[in-house]
């Protein structure tokens, strides 16, 4: 963070102090906090940083933003200090020129935030997102990591309900976007698809008039969003042969995945280290956005060339005997499917089977136990030898799956689940590992093979 005065943090988040000082650092958790920051009190679920404003002056911050007075040290008074941060964040962000990329939709964006900033990073010095930044508290912590030396930044963008993505959004300020597409993730809350493509574009919300959206024209929402929008969109697909730049003559082999991109009349070969269509996806918005932001075809080559997924996210490493894709990051119906896509494309070794291991997807609300029965119809034609199950509404997976012909195991107990695939599996099988976060799949891995 570049250095601001204390009065202008002040007269952005709507309050006073007396203090003169230059402010190098925005802290909302004293265990990180440096000497000279301001301290921002902000409430959660589990704590309220009030309790901590004492502590932060300790380790020296200058200043606190806080709801209340604290008694015997200076605080800026707001009514909200989770706008603030928005609000303090958003001044920030305005003080730089930069291309800045707003990325969000129900599957993919941090692969396609991944990506988009490798591209980027070819030409220009980019911020991007780190880990799970995506919420109120995590984008301004991004935003206020620029500095003199960036020329870009990439910001992704999660939301559970509507009005959050517009928030962000106008903390950001995109100057081009990506909606990856709609899915059924927070449905709960949204209620329908068509809900959560209103929520997505809320991105729109920070963008100037001639800020153009790229979006994903396989998906059945976002095919229709050209026409009905009065601004410059952009598509990228691999069905949707009229997309703008589209992927064709796509070949998987050895874990990697060559393709050619159409746009403007122009072929242009892609090589990606990894599988799976939605991976296609992913990197035609990539290079989308590169081609957009100045980049050349050879440097955005040479950067999708370069990419390495998440250690649960996709990555495909040798464990013991068996090939393993762990997957256990996150998890909604179309994630389920790209995943089981990719065991089916992944080549077993010495007669090896294909092993699906997948737990719940959570925030399904009353759709819940449909879609996991769909998952379970697709399991078949993922030519999954085996299917083990792990959770609650998984139960749903199973049953369809078997209907299907597959060979099911379910089980809500960890312990069973590791205790069966040790019997279960031998040496050259592939196994998925795929459900939403809070299954924590991760420790079936371990109790498998071994903390890494």
């Amino acid at each position: 963070m570049e250095k601001i005065l204390l009065s202008d943090i002040a007269r952005t988040v709507g309050g006073t102090i007396d203090i003169k000082s230059e402010i190098g650092e925005i802290s909302t958790d004293t265990r990180q906090l440096i000497a000279g920051s301001v301290f921002i009190a902000i409430r959660g679920e589990r704590f309220d940083g009030h309790d901590y404003v004492a502590k932060a002056f300790e380790k020296g911050a200058v200043a606190a933003i806080t709801e209340k007075q604290i008694e015997n040290y200076p605080c800026i008074i707001v009514n909200d200090t989770r706008k603030a941060f928005l609000d303090l964040a958003r001044y920030y962000r305005s003080l730089f020129n930069i291309i800045l990329v707003g990325v969000t939709g129900s599957v993919g964006k941090t692969t396609t935030k991944e990506m988009i900033a490798l591209v980027l990073s070819e030409k220009y010095n980019t911020l991007k997102t780190e880990g799970n930044l995506n919420n109120e508290i995590g984008l301004p912590k991004t935003l206020l990591g620029i500095n003199k030396s960036h020329k870009a930044a990439v910001i992704e963008m999660g939301m559970s309900d509507f009005g959050e993505i517009e928030r962000l959004s106008n903390t950001a300020i995109p100057t081009i976007s990506v909606i990856t597409n709609i899915g059924f993730s927070h449905i709960e809350n949204l209620k329908t698809q068509e809900g959560i493509l209103k929520a997505k574009l809320e991105i729109l919300s920070g963008m100037s008039p001639d800020a153009p959206l790229v979006v994903n024209a396989d998906d059945r929402l976002l095919s229709t969003v050209k026409d009905s929008l009065n601004r410059r969109v952009l598509t990228y697909g691999i069905e949707n042969k009229t997309a703008d730049y589209y992927a064709k003559n796509i070949y998987e082999e050895n874990n990697g995945t060559i393709f050619t991109v159409k746009y403007q009349d122009r072929d242009v070969e892609v090589s990606l280290p990894c599988i799976g269509r939605h991976n296609v996806l992913n990197a035609l918005s990539a290079f989308c956005i590169g081609i957009n932001s100045g980049i050349s075809e050879e440097e955005i080559i040479n950067a999708l060339k370069k990419y390495k997924p998440d250690e649960l996210r996709q990555n495909i490493v040798k464990k013991g005997e068996q090939t393993v894709i762990i997957d256990c990051y996150n998890a909604s119906p179309d994630s389920m499917k790209a995943s089981l896509s990719v065991l089916l494309q992944v080549k077993a070794e010495n007669n090896g089977r294909k092993v699906a291991v997948l737990g719940d997807m959570l925030e399904l609300g009353e759709m819940s136990r449909q879609l996991h029965e769909n998952v379970g119809r697709f399991t078949e034609m993922a030519d999954v030898d085996m299917l083990f199950t792990y959770g609650y509404d998984s139960v749903y997976i199973a049953e369809k799956a078997k209907e299907s012909g597959v060979s099911v195991m379910h089980t809500d107990d960890k312990a069973k689940l590791v205790n069966e695939l040790k019997t279960y599996l031998k040496a050259g099988d592939v196994v998925l590992f795929k459900g939403s976060r809070g299954m924590r799949l991760e420790e079936v891995i371990d109790g498998l093979y071994g903390i890494n």
